[in-house]
């Protein structure tokens, strides 16, 4: 009992890099809660960054919200999953992150996730049905879907 609780004291957490893409995502028809996704993303190890990315038409309403769960709000305007992959890119180069997150039912990411793992990171996707993208299923370590 003892040798387990020094393995579990001594067992460092993975740092987290979490990306959402707000407009593939936070749909009311989805129902999706951010407040979920950390929870989910908590299991698999510390959250440093989370970032999440809205259009120029997301209402103030949502931003507010975004913000009060404790996400980022990056609001980008033109093409999301471009600005979503681009700065996700940079935490693939940071030492100080172990695993990329991308929250997202989209296909779009595959070669977000596949560079990441090519370079030594640890892969999640999170994301639900419907239309949960299998080829960014199946490019991803670990797989949450906030359905199961």
């Amino acid at each position: 009992m003892l040798k387990q609780l020094r393995q579990a004291l001594t067992k460092k957490e993975k740092n987290i890099a979490c990306f959402v893409d707000g407009p593939n995502m936070l749909r009311k028809e989805l129902g999706v809660n951010l407040e979920t996704i950390k929870a989910r993303l908590l299991k698999q190890g510390r959250l440093k960054v989370a970032k999440v990315f809205l259009d120029q038409y997301a209402s103030d309403k949502l931003i507010e919200a975004v913000t009060n769960q404790g996400f980022e709000v990056v609001i980008v305007p033109s093409d999301v999953d471009v600005a979503l992959a681009v700065d996700a890119t940079e935490y693939v180069f940071n030492p100080n992150i172990e695993v990329i997150a991308v929250c997202s039912r989209d296909s779009d990411f595959k070669p977000l996730l596949t560079k990441a793992k090519e370079h030594g990171k640890e892969t999640i996707v999170v994301g639900t049905e419907p239309d949960f993208s299998a080829a960014l299923q199946n490019t991803a370590d670990i797989v949450i879907n906030l359905r199961q």
